[in-house]
């Protein structure tokens, strides 16, 4: 291992973290419950995913789940008549910005992560679950990794931002099938449709996403940032608005010692060391 690793203090033995070669490893570790989210799981992911898309020593996310599953989404059994006391006192306005703000602080701080992100899926992802790692950029997944939407299963309607991340993946006939059936997705039809990126042999998916991720960590910094900005809003904005936001940027990066660094490793014919300024 070139670097040293740099294990990270999440607050509980439910999530784990680790920076090694400029990549934040973050594990979720309940996998007795198929690493559902939980009230110190969930917590302690979202200051990680804060912290580490802050940390200048970080160079990409991967969010991956300890043992057999990526994250089977929210505790059931917390759910209905089991739901905690004080969540049963608050009004249903109290509860809905709730719910929004913790939202907002997950998924949402996720997909605003200025540096790419990737899910590496070792088994199923399911409701909320699934909403993580579609929040991340790029899913990796091992052959036996499944997906379902779920939330039709416990009388749910979804949340997490899982339809507007769902139909922005798969486009809206398959996003609508996948929520009202919550049928379960094998990873060669995932991969088929979009929803993962690369499917691979089960004992090849943390060596082959790690190095994904290391490639992208020790990429352009600003430049990646910059191309984030600009795939967002090729979503968001018309074609001349976008196009003109992606030439500012494109010069913006022109002035960078990365791209001169590039340039110059390009004329000497070796690997750029990118500084990230």
């Amino acid at each position: 291992m070139s670097e040293a690793v740099q294990v990270i203090n999440t607050g509980t033995g439910e999530l784990l973290c680790e920076i090694r070669e400029r990549v934040a490893v973050i594990t979720l570790n309940r996998p007795e419950a198929r690493n559902s989210l939980s009230d110190h799981l969930t917590p302690a992911l979202r200051t990680m995913i804060r912290t580490c898309g802050e940390n200048p020593d970080v160079g990409a996310l991967l969010i991956t789940g300890a043992g057999t599953a990526f994250c089977s989404g929210g505790d059931v059994k917390g759910m209905g008549a089991h739901r905690k006391q004080a969540v049963l006192e608050m009004s249903f306005d109290e509860r809905v910005t709730d719910l929004q703000e913790r939202q907002r602080l997950l998924t949402g701080a996720l997909v605003a992560v200025r540096k790419p992100t990737i899910a590496a899926l070792p088994g199923p992802a399911a409701g909320a679950g699934l909403a993580i790692a579609m929040a991340c950029d790029i899913r990796i997944a091992a052959q036996s990794a499944f997906v379902s939407t779920g939330y039709l299963r416990v009388g749910l309607s979804g949340d997490y931002g899982i339809a507007w991340l769902l139909t922005r993946l798969v486009g809206t006939a398959r996003a609508r099938e996948l929520m009202f059936t919550a049928n379960k997705v094998e990873a060669s039809r995932a991969e088929a449709i979009g929803l993962f990126n690369r499917v691979v042999p089960d004992d090849r998916l943390q060596d082959e996403a790690f190095a994904m991720a290391r490639g992208m960590a020790q990429g352009p910094t600003l430049a990646l940032r910059y191309m984030k900005d600009n795939l967002d809003e090729a979503l968001a904005f018309d074609f001349t608005t976008a196009r003109d936001h992606e030439a500012e940027r494109l010069i913006r990066t022109t002035m960078t010692a990365d791209h001169r660094e590039a340039v110059q490793a390009f004329i000497e014919k070796r690997k750029p060391n990118f500084k990230g300024n």
